[in-house]
């Protein structure tokens, strides 16, 4: 997996909202699943910017 939701999540589900594979998970912040594509759509539109290459 290439990105992970870091600690600055704010759990608004933008990311979820947006992602093509369905691959983030909602939690006490957000996590992103092996159903990852790792398109990047999530990174451009968190808004807190949580959303990192590991």
């Amino acid at each position: 997996m290439a990105y992970v939701i870091t600690d600055e999540c704010l759990a608004c589900g933008s990311c979820a909202s947006e992602c093509p594979a369905d691959a983030i998970k909602e939690g006490s912040i957000y996590v992103i699943t092996d159903a990852c594509l790792e398109c990047g759509t999530c990174v451009d539109v968190c808004p807190a910017g949580a959303i990192k290459e590991q």
